[in-house]
């Protein structure tokens, strides 16, 4: 790189800005290279090809890897004058990833069985093979199969080639268009707008190691407070405040567990951000300490857009910092949800700091979780829905950036001011924060939902492969509208997407204001009660859904995973996924009558709830009522008593259940638990247990063993279940047992 030849002369850094603008010019024509392109060593296994430094700029997205990663012999192999770059791994000689850079593209040599995932929630197939996209974060308001773009801009893919997976992950907040070998099928294109590219390899060899270096580079989504993994009850908007305590006594008085009531725009006075519509909630923070007494956390919606109206404080105090992004030398002004609203400035600390001060008095009132909405931004009087592209934004280097290049990580910054604001004000909890759009690294500072969606089956079938998507793009904490935010399901459709839901590791149901009510207690008895069952079956898990989430923060494994995460060899498909490692879930996500079948991964498995063994190819005919779940041989699932929500302490034993494993297969799982609020774990307040077994011809031995023992768990006694392959069980109950124990059953 000539930044690390060249340290000397005004005149040396003339020609090198000259030599770098006329690089820029030809490249696209010449695609020629003034000098081999220069590669760092971040970490084992994440190598970074920089732009000249001249034409860097700061990153939004990474962060210094400190953790210790898996070793990799993945490095630069030759280059040639046309600015193609090979890249070696093991000792093959012949190069594992050709990339040749120009200009301001970014072009990769597609191999013919090469498979590719990745960049977040776009719609269609999970596989980005043979397609286009753009990343330019948009309010895509019932958004189908065949749109383009949506809310979130994550630059990251993952090629699987030959058994072995790498990762690419291009770091630009410019307007950026991905071809996954749709114009050749033998290329993989990143085109950027404006600017140099700046990329990292990342090396597996499996999707679980790239994961990890991925997510080691861009930050992972932080240990989520326990109820944020119940389920959630929400609405465009519950209104005037009798309402909303109606819907929270119905869920209690119905037995349907749930953690979290949320408020949308509504409840604002004229939808100004931060403030309370007084004549509909005359007691808003009676009703928030209401919720809490009966086991509820309240959700807040804050967008980010600020009411142009001086006497409106946030404006003023905004105002008195000259908070806000500007154009043509005056604050920027667009119409949102209050009319005129101007719009911070999130790229600078001290508004950042302005911004998260904003929510003390929600704080002080006792919400627990808050919503960054239409951040992407949304602008109903904009070009394109959006800011013009020559709004202002001004660094704290003293510098400045249009919004052409600001713009996808404009709502990552607004969500961090959250976060952040949040960290200060509740500096023992652990905050919560839902965001719509966001950039590579918004994982750090929020969860995400799929957006508007709409109320029909292919919306329902849709939502599996976006939040894979999301997983695999390191936004693991992600789910949908149950129920379809747009339209009135009918009762089967709703109950199908309450049973895929209770499988999504963010379980909120939403609708719009327009339509009829969602919740899971209408449309009769029976359809509640199965709507009510799959949000059971969620809390019986819980315990194994908790220490999912912490693997992710810890890993960035995600929660919910394609089959060929953990099976290489099974193709998998849209619509089946891995609940962790050890649950398939094959939901029912059409109207058809035709038979639901379903393709194992390779092995033996179980029925989570008849018990059978199955392998191969399942088929259920009629399409059962329920959704099949499979547990893998070998597994053990700690799961919990029902409870209402999860701040109630389960009435009862620990349960370990334990799926016979085939004759000398692994048989092992775990379990992770903290208080589920503070921040305490990080200083050693956890428990982790390893959990295993041992068949023998006089019976099949049960180990737990405790690895941190820093927390008191809430159970005082283990019952054992263990499932044979016969179908029936065998079960001991160990009164006392806590963290280590051993039981045998015959």
């Amino acid at each position: 790189m000539l930044a690390d030849l060249d340290k000397g002369t005004g005149m040396t850094l003339a020609w090198r800005a000259w030599a770098a603008l006329g690089l820029l010019v030809v490249a696209g024509a010449a695609q020629a290279c003034f000098m081999p392109p220069h590669v760092e060593s971040v970490a084992p296994g994440i190598l970074r090809i920089p732009p000249d430094a001249i034409l860097a700029t700061p990153s939004w997205a990474t962060q210094s890897v400190s953790e210790d990663l898996p070793a990799s012999d993945l490095r630069p192999g030759g280059h040639d004058p046309a600015c193609a770059l090979d890249f070696l791994v093991g000792e093959n000689a012949a190069p594992w990833v050709t990339a040749k850079t120009g200009g301001t593209q970014l072009r990769f040599t597609l191999q013919p069985g090469d498979r590719v995932y990745g960049l977040g929630d776009k719609a269609g197939p999970m596989e980005r093979r043979g397609r286009v996209f753009e990343l330019w974060n948009t309010d895509a308001y019932a958004w189908d199969a065949a749109r383009d773009p949506l809310y979130k801009s994550i630059p990251f893919l993952i090629v699987l080639r030959q058994g072995r997976a790498f990762g690419v992950f291009v770091d630009a907040t410019q307007r950026m268009i991905v071809d996954v070998g749709k114009r050749d099928p033998g290329a993989l294109t990143f085109d950027i707008t404006e600017g140099a590219i700046d990329w990292y390899l990342i090396d597996g060899p499996t999707p679980r190691d790239v994961l990890q270096r991925y997510t080691a580079l861009t930050g992972r989504t932080p240990l989520p407070p326990k109820w944020a993994l119940g389920f959630q009850q929400s609405r465009y908007t519950y209104l005037p405040e009798a309402r909303a305590r109606e819907v929270a006594k119905t869920l209690r008085a119905h037995r349907i567990p749930a953690d979290a009531i949320w408020f949308d725009i509504g409840f604002q006075d004229a939808n100004k951000p931060f403030t309370v519509d007084r004549k509909a909630f005359p007691d808003f923070e009676g009703m928030l300490g209401d919720f809490r007494k009966d086991g509820f956390h309240t959700v807040l919606i804050t967008d980010l857009h600020i009411a142009k109206q001086p006497g409106y404080a946030p404006y003023d105090s905004g105002k008195a910092i000259d908070a806000f992004v500007k154009r043509n030398g005056e604050d920027y002004v667009g119409k949102v949800w209050p009319g005129d609203s101007v719009f911070p400035d999130f790229s600078r600390a001290q508004v950042r700091d302005w911004w998260g001060g904003l929510y003390a008095d929600f704080v002080r009132m006792g919400a627990a979780g808050f919503w960054n909405d239409m951040n992407e931004p949304s602008v109903f009087d904009g070009p394109g829905g959006t800011m013009p592209d020559d709004v202002v934004h001004r660094l704290d280097d003293g510098t400045a950036r249009t919004h052409r290049a600001m713009h996808n990580v404009y709502g990552m910054l607004n969500t961090r001011a959250t976060f952040e604001g949040l960290s200060k004000l509740r500096p023992d909890e652990r905050p919560f924060v839902l965001t719509r759009a966001a950039y590579a690294g918004t994982q750090r500072y929020a969860a995400t939902w799929t957006g508007d969606n709409t109320a029909d089956w292919a919306h329902l079938a849709q939502g599996v492969p976006n939040i894979l998507s999301l997983g695999l793009s390191g936004m693991a904490l992600a789910g949908d509208d149950v129920g379809g935010f747009i339209g009135s399901p009918p009762p089967d459709l709703l109950t199908r997407w309450f049973q895929l839901g209770a499988w999504q590791p963010i379980f909120r149901n939403h609708a719009a204001t327009d339509t009829r009510d969602h919740e899971a207690w209408v449309d009769g008895p029976e359809q509640e009660a199965l709507r009510r069952a799959a949000i059971e079956q969620r809390y019986r898990l819980m315990p194994y859904l908790y220490t999912l989430a912490e693997e992710n923060a810890r890993t960035g494994a995600p929660i919910t995973r394609p089959v060929w995460f953990e099976f290489p060899k099974a193709a998998g498909n849209d619509r089946d996924f891995l609940f962790g490692r050890d649950l398939l879930v094959a939901p029912v996500v059409t109207e058809r009558l035709d038979a639901h079948l379903v393709e194992l991964p390779p092995g033996t498995w179980y029925g989570l709830r008849d018990g059978k063994r199955y392998s191969g190819t399942v088929t259920f005919n009629p399409a059962p009522r329920e959704v099949p779940v499979f547990v893998h041989a070998g597994a053990i699932v700690p799961m919990q008593p029902l409870v209402q929500h999860t701040g109630e302490t389960p009435q009862g034993p620990l349960e370990v259940h334990v799926w016979m494993p085939e004759a000398g297969g692994d048989c092992n799982g775990s379990l992770y638990d903290d208080d589920g609020q503070s921040l305490a774990f990080r200083n050693g307040a956890y428990l982790r247990i390893r959990f295993a077994c041992e068949v023998r011809k006089d019976g099949t031995t049960v180990t737990a063993k405790a690895e941190h023992t820093g927390f008191a768990p809430w159970w005082k006694a283990i019952e054992v279940t263990v499932h044979l392959a016969d179908g029936t069980t065998r079960i001991q109950r160990i009164a006392g047992a806590r963290t280590d124990w051993r039981a045998t059953l015959r």
